[in-house]
């Protein structure tokens, strides 16, 4: 709040022209300046003259906001716009050699490293948002600021949304009654139009398309992933989304990472496979229970993804064209 223009806070908040009223403040000139700024115009004659206490004022400003927004009851939720991580240190309590590491909304992160590595224990870090009170020793920090302990204690927020390599349903329901009930779990207004998005972007990612009266208990491993991968990007409230190997599920990976990113989601993707580590802007590597290092994704290794990419779209066609009964060959 404290960089929003003047403009800003007041078309934000209308009430709080009677504050600039009430101490006799003359902001007509002013709206594109922060409050401080506005503040500092003023001259050491002026401040004299007038008795002004810039630092009270500064401070009373943002009071009254407070106590007028628990009066109106008007509450407000800051959108996540970056993870930070601190260091911790590895299982032999060597410190993790990273100075913060802070992933913003949008961007990809894959983690790799062997199994066993601490991958999981990372992720539970990330999602109990740890304030340097795990066998880690990490702190992880929402916006640059110590959370909000709702992250950690509530069960209506949830920092990450988890998507397994195993998904199977065991509900006796359609695609569409399934969409309808985490739809009404999320209070939204235009469920049928929110449901057509997902399947829509579901069929997007599927090799195979299924529709909304098909049994969720007769979905391929392909298409549960595409439909929970959907579901996540446009229903879900976590701003953070863990990936757990989705190198063999039959979507198009990189059409499902998209829909993440465009949905806004900061998204961490588990993986040992190359096209997927690639494809992320950076990589966690993880080593003896540590965070062993950081490696912002080259030049060279982006060339490197578009080779592999161009594998992985002829392997989606080779598979498209079996599920159609075409004999394979060279030229297919």
């Amino acid at each position: 709040m404290h960089k929003l223009t003047i403009a800003e806070i007041i078309e934000k908040y209308p009430f709080v022209e009677a504050f600039f009223e009430e101490n006799k403040l003359d902001i007509r000139e002013h709206g594109h300046r922060t409050f401080k700024e506005y503040l500092d115009t003023f001259t050491e004659d002026e401040i004299e003259d007038y008795a002004i206490d810039k630092a009270a004022l500064y401070e009373n400003l943002f009071e009254y906001i407070k106590q007028m927004k628990d009066f109106l009851g008007l509450e407000e939720e800051e959108g996540i716009e970056s993870l930070t991580i601190l260091p911790g240190h590895d299982k032999s309590n060597n410190p993790e050699q990273f100075e913060e590491l802070t992933i913003r909304k949008s961007e990809i992160v894959s983690i790799v490293g062997p199994t066993g590595a601490g991958k999981s224990r990372l992720l539970a870090d990330i999602e109990w948002t740890a304030q340097n009170d795990t066998p880690t020793g990490r702190t992880i920090l929402i916006n640059g600021e110590i959370p909000d302990k709702k992250w950690r204690f509530s069960s209506n927020n949830k920092l990450v949304a988890q998507l397994s390599q195993n998904m199977n349903f065991v509900m006796d329901l359609t695609v569409r009654e399934f969409l309808e009930l985490h739809a009404a779990s999320r209070l939204v207004e235009d469920v049928e139009g929110t449901i057509g998005r997902i399947i829509d972007a579901a069929n997007n990612l599927a090799g195979e398309k299924f529709d909304l009266e098909t049994p969720v208990t007769s979905l391929s491993g392909g298409q549960s992933r595409a439909l929970m991968i959907a579901d996540t990007a446009i229903l879900s409230s976590s701003p953070i989304v863990l990936i757990d190997e989705i190198e063999n599920a039959g979507i198009d990976r990189r059409k499902a990472l998209n829909l993440l990113v465009d949905e806004e989601k900061i998204v961490l993707i588990a993986t040992h496979d190359p096209t997927l580590a690639l494809i992320a802007d950076k990589r966690i590597v993880i080593k003896n229970g540590g965070i062993h290092k950081i490696i912002e994704t080259s030049k060279e290794e982006k060339e490197i993804l578009s080779k592999l990419e161009e594998i992985d779209k002829f392997v989606l066609r080779m598979r498209e064209d079996l599920r159609k009964g075409k004999e394979l060959s060279n030229h297919n």
